[in-house]
Formats: structure tokens, sequence, C-alpha cells
């Protein structure tokens, strides 16, 4: 009995000596990425619980009872998974591993130098969302006027456009999913600034270059805005709009497959009101009022494939007399009317591999303005002139994905302008017909998630011009570390003449080179950014005065613009309060057009500073909104003619600075039933609150002895209207994406 007993102990002992000397099975190692040990790699044993992970020097270490063939796993989301076949028997283990890294569309380092980008893309940098947009104090809901918030944007009041490191504002172009916009701003008059003409809630995202752009733009020699128009509205719906100022009115269809949808808007505007309750600098004889309307569909194929489309057509008049500056005239009477229509057709869908964009853009404008002098005895000497523009374009562009952060794409654009200008003095009307193609390819290449590059070369030919120009692009981007990212471009960039300057002697493209360094940081809720630039101008078009109009007579004006910006967004230091700031020192010199001289030009400040705040308070249903915009003193000059139609510098000063601090209200009230589909948002603005006296420079008389300041229409503006959906409640959005 005992020697059964002891046998069984002994049975025992040697099973649980079994036991632990399968436990007693070590697997170790090292695993390496690019010769550096590699934390947090999960090392486990193929269809079992055992495994474990790297340390900060990538050393791991685990036991195992398993025994025989099996396949040892390396994975972690940022490298590619590794499998290596090892047999277990009793003697302990020691596997190494190196890691390629896992290519990500999302963890790619993005190019960013010259750009800032706001799209429903994963990676892209969320700024000026049409939310943004419409909360930003001061902006009045454009898209032109919450960029002047920006880095590089100058602060303009007397004229159209975007006006960006030392550019002039024909120098920006816009672009609607990828065409050509013309005539993005609404006719105005000399002194007067019109508005945008393409509402802001038509577009889910935009990409704004202040320089460095793709080459699948050109005819821009400083920046472009290109837009991208919503695919669908969410739901049927039906929008009110109504102020002092205008009355609007529109709806939208969707099927319930989202598959077709249609809408159609209008709206009216007069300022007749206003100018009895706010005081106005100019005296309108006729107060500026217009009327528009549009229509929009989208179709949605099987394949995936969308057509979209949008057409606009809108009339404006307005009327304004001034006191003039020569003697014997009492008053210089202006008179405008306009009318515009615009359309836009596209068209994207993928064929396997392939993404296809086409589409076309037409856009005609004619502006009828009537000039009057008054003189002393009553008399009126009048003239008129009128402009009529044609504008096509058409673009398709071809794109192969060639990994998961590498692609090339090319394309091929057109585009005709066609323009006549007609001065009643004169009997020979100017006409000009320039045709413009263009050929353009590019590739983004992605070696690794932390650097990449972007090269592309574009040509253009000018029926006009009669030759091709050549104009090659280059941009990288490396990140430095999680946070902190660098980028550089290059690019030599194209623009032909205005075609009021086409007819004279012959001329060639005006040319500007961009030179671009970046260093970003960005994290959840703040991004920094702090951008270097220098552009250098060769080719400026230089005029004179010939026959009572200024002509170009040659490309030999030159500049250059350089200096540096600083961006800082934070929504998450101070509670409830979303704030940026933005900071551009500029340098620059011009000399080009009636410039006799090297200058800095009247259209650009020394320093600019933004300061834009919001806080939504919850519980009132009601966002603040604050901002404040200072510019340096912008230089002024008066240049006078002599008996051969050259310009020569007859005086020169500069404004004193501009200062002006806007706020908003944005109140969301329930309308109707608790849970009714419906939204309505009531908004107070007051542009420039404290009544600052801003001047945006100077009209001279025509032998340089008078003047007078050119000032904003209103010192002081009050904007107050209520906005009404019915069909899509977008309380929480408006909640959700101000804080």
């Amino acid at each position: 009995m005992q020697t059964f007993i002891i046998s069984k102990v002994l049975l025992l002992v040697f099973f649980i000596i079994g036991i632990f000397s399968n436990a007693q099975i070590s697997i170790s190692g090292k695993v390496y990425f690019k010769s550096k040990g590699v934390k947090d790699i999960s090392v486990t044993l193929k269809d079992s619980y055992d495994g474990a992970t790297t340390d900060a020097n990538g050393n791991y270490s685990f036991e195992t009872s398993e025994k025989g063939q099996k396949t040892l796993v390396f994975s972690n989301s940022k490298f590619v998974e590794v499998e290596k076949s090892i047999v277990i028997e009793n003697e302990d283990l020691s596997i190494n591993s190196d890691l390629k890294e896992q290519i990500s569309e999302i963890d790619a380092v993005v190019i960013s130098a010259g750009s800032i980008e706001a799209s429903d893309k994963k990676r892209a940098t969320t700024l000026l969302t049409p939310i943004d947009i419409y909360t930003t104090a001061g902006a009045n809901g454009q898209v032109s006027s919450a960029l002047e918030t920006l880095p590089g944007v100058q602060k303009i009041g007397e004229a159209e456009g975007l006006f960006v490191r030392g550019g002039t504002g024909n120098e920006t172009k816009f672009f609607m999913d990828g065409n050509l916009v013309n005539n993005f701003f609404g006719n105005s008059i000399p002194g007067v600034k019109s508005m945008d003409r393409l509402n802001t809630s038509l577009f889910k995202g935009n990409i704004f270059s202040s320089g460095g752009y793709s080459a699948v733009y050109g005819q821009a020699l400083s920046s472009v805005l290109v837009l991208e128009s919503i695919d669908f509205p969410e739901r049927n719906s039906i929008d009110l709009g109504i102020s002092p100022l205008f009355l609007t009115a529109g709806f939208q269809n969707v099927n319930e497959e989202k598959s077709k949808s249609f809408g159609i808007f209008g709206s009216y505007s007069n300022l007749e009101l206003m100018t009895k309750l706010i005081k106005f600098n100019n005296d309108f004889t006729k107060a500026p009022e217009s009327f528009g309307t549009n229509f929009n569909f989208r179709i949605k194929n099987k394949n995936g494939g969308i057509l979209k489309y949008y057409g606009s057509f809108d009339t404006n008049k307005i009327d304004l007399q001034s006191q003039s500056l020569e003697p014997n005239i009492d008053f210089d009477n202006t008179s405008l009317k306009g009318k515009n229509t615009f359309h836009n057709l596209s068209f994207k869908q993928k064929f396997g591999q392939y993404l296809l964009s086409v589409g076309t853009s037409y856009t005609f404008n004619s502006n009828d303005i009537d000039l009057s002098n008054t003189f002393q005895n009553n008399e009126i000497n009048s003239n008129s002139i009128n402009i009529k523009g044609n504008y096509f374009n058409v673009k398709g562009v071809l794109e192969r994905k060639i990994n998961k952060i590498s692609a090339v794409r090319a394309g091929i654009e057109f585009n005709q302008s066609k323009e006549k200008t007609e001065v009643a003095i004169s009997p020979n009307p100017f006409q000009s017909d320039d045709q413009i193609t263009s050929l353009f390819a590019e590739t983004d290449l992605g070696f690794s998630n932390n650097l990449s590059a972007k090269l592309g070369l574009r040509s253009e030919y000018s029926s006009e011009l009669n030759h091709w120009n050549l104009a090659p692009r280059l941009a990288m981007a490396y990140r430095l570390s999680k946070k902190w990212t660098t980028s550089l471009a290059y690019g030599i960039f194209y623009q032909n003449p205005e075609q009021k300057y086409f007819g004279s002697d012959p001329l060639n493209y005006q040319k500007a080179e961009h030179y671009i360094f970046q260093v970003q940081k960005s994290e959840e809720g703040r991004s920094f950014r702090l951008e270097a630039f220098y552009k250098n101008y060769t080719d400026l078009i230089k005029n004179k005065v010939v026959d009572f109009r200024q002509t170009a007579i040659n490309n030999n004006g030159d500049g250059f613009a350089k200096g540096f910006e600083v961006f800082w967004r934070d929504k998450k230091s101070i509670k409830d309060i979303d704030y940026w700031v933005s900071y551009s020192y500029l340098d620059s010199k011009r000399n080009f057009e009636n410039y006799d001289q090297s200058l800095f030009p009247n259209f650009a400040a020394k320093h600019t500073l933004s300061v834009v705040a919001k806080k939504f308070v919850t519980d009132w249903k009601t966002g603040f909104n604050l901002s404040y915009t200072y510019a340096s003193g912008r230089p002024f000059y008066n240049f006078q003619t002599d008996n051969n139609g050259d310009y020569h510098l007859n005086n020169q000063g500069k404004l004193k600075d501009y200062n002006a601090l806007n706020f908003s209200l944005n109140y969301l009230p329930n309308l109707g039933k608790k849970d009714s589909k419906a939204f309505t948002i009531l908004v107070l603005s007051v542009n420039n609150i404290l009544g600052q006296k801003n001047i945006y420079g100077y009209q001279f008389s025509n032998d340089g002895l008078r003047s007078r300041p050119i000032l904003p229409s209103a010192s002081t503006f009050v904007f107050i209207g209520a906005f009404i959906n019915f069909g899509i409640d977008r309380t929480q959005d408006a909640i959700n994406n101000n804080l």
C-alpha cells in the first residue's frame, strides 16, 4: 500500500514538473523599425492567448506552454503586420523582427504650405466652414469677407477682390467644383465695394491657397479660392429670409434615396430704408437695388457618378452723386445698371481605379455706366460706357491612385473670354477675344506617412499673346513629430494682361515665382501655423494714356513681396470659446501699371492683425461673436500725365491706421412644435461698432491740386434679420460647431 501511495505521489510530481516544464518555454526578442526599437507592438502566438507588448526599447518577452509548429504575429496599426513561423520545443526562443510602415491615407502627412483647407475630408485642417463664415462678426455671411481675417489677406474696402500677399485683386481666381467663376463679385462702381455673388450655404468646403497652388489651376499670379458645393441636401426644406435690407425665399427637394434633387431660390434687396436709418458717407440718388434668382439640380447614377448644375441670374442698379473736385463743376454723377448670368455644370465618377472629373461654366456680364457732370450753370455733360463680357470654361481631369497616398492626375482646360466696350464719346468700340488652352499633369508622391511630395507642370497657350508658357510646381511636406509638420512649396505662375489692354503693342504673360516655407502644429482643438514667403514678379504690365484711354505699352514692370504670417486657432484652452488670431508682415515693392518707379503698393499694409472670438451660451441658445481688424496705414499716390501720356508721381502720403471692432449676435428661438423640423436664427450684426473714421484712400482732381477721401459707405453699419428653414433643424449643428 505504501509503495502504491509513493508511486502515485511520484506520478503527480512528475505531472506537475511536466506542466511547469512546459510553462518555462520563453519567447523573447526585439522589434525594430529603421534600426530602432519600437514600443507598443503586439507580439502574439496565432490561435492562442499567449503574447506580450514591446516596451519603450522594442523588447518583448512572454512564456508559453504551446508546442510544435506555430506562427508568431507582430502587429500595430501603424505598421505592416508581420508573421513568422517558429517551432517550439524545449528550449527558449529569441525572435527579432523588422517592421515596415503601414501607409495610411489618414496618417499620411499633408502638404499645406500656402493653403488652408476646410472640407469633409478626414485629413483636412477644418477652418472657415460655412458655419464659421456665418458666425464671424463683420463677415456678413460673405466668404471673401471672412477670408480677410486670415493671414496674408488685406482688408480692402474700396474695391472687389482678394488682395493676397502684395497682389492685386485681379491676381486671385475663384473656382466652383473645379470650374472657373468669372465675375465672382457683383457689379459696382469705383469706390463702392460689391458683395459675393455665390451664396455661402451652397458649399460644403473650400481650399484657399495664398500661394504655391496646384497645377490644376492657372491664370492667377497670387492665389486661388476653390469652392466645393454640397452633394445633396439633407431633406426637403423651405428657406425664408427677412430683413430691412432684403427678402429671400427658396426650397430644396430631394428624393429618399438621395439620388435626385432640385431647388430654386430668389432674393430682392434695396438699401433705401437703411439710408434713412443710418448715416451713409455716400450720397445715393438711387439706393442700391438688386434682384437675383438661381436654380440647381443634382443627379446620382447607379455607379456613384454625380452630376451637379447651378445657374443664376441677377440685376442691380445704383446712382451716386458727389461734389466735383474740378473747377466750374458742381457734381459728378454715376449711374450703374448691371446684369449677370452664371451657369456651372460638373460631373464626377470613378471608373475602376480612375476618377474622371469634367465640368464647364459660362458667364455673361453687362455693365451700363452713365457718367455726367453738372456745371454751375446747370448744364449737364454726359458720357456712357457699356461693357459686355462672355466667358466660357471647360475642363477635364483624369486621376489614378497609385497606392493609398499616391496618385497621378492630368487634364486639359479651355477658356474663352470675349469683351466689348463701347464709349459714347468714342466712335470705335474696343473688342477682344482671347482663347487659352491649358495642359497640366501632377503627381502626389507618398514616400511614407511622414514624407510626401507633389510635382506638377502646367502649360498654356493664349491666342492673343500667340505663344505657350511652361509653369513647373513643386511642394513637399515632412512630419517632424506627432503634432509638428513642415512644408515647402515652389512654383511659377503666369497670368494674361487684363483684356482691356489687348490690341496694344505686343504683350507677354505676367509672371510670378513663389517660395513658401511653413511650420504647423496640429492637435485636437488647437492649430498653429508659421509661414514665410517670397514672391518675385516679372513682366508686369506698364501703361500710359493714349487717345484718352489707359493703354498697355510693354511688360517691363517688376516687383517683389516677402514676409511672414502667424496663425493660431484654439477651441480648447478657454471653456466654450472658439477664437483665432492672425498676424501678417509684408514688405513689397512694385513698378507696374501707372507707377513711374518702384513703390510699396497702395493696396497693401505692412502690418495686419485679426482677432476673432465666438461663444455660444447654450442655456440662452445665443451666440456672441466679436472680431477686431487692424492694418497699418497704407500709402497713397497721385500720378499725373504729361503731354505724351506718361505718368509721373505728383505727390504721396500715408493713410492713418485702420481699426474696426465688429459684433454679431445669433439667437436660435424655438419655432412651432417641439419635435418639428424647423430652424430659425435671428441675427444682429454691427460693423465697426466704435465708429472709427477709417479711410481707404484719396481721389484727386485732374490737376492733382484737390482731393477727397475714399470712405466706407457707412462708418458703422447695422444689420438685423431672420432666417427660417422648414424641414431641417440645424439648431444642434449651430451649437456644436460654435463651441
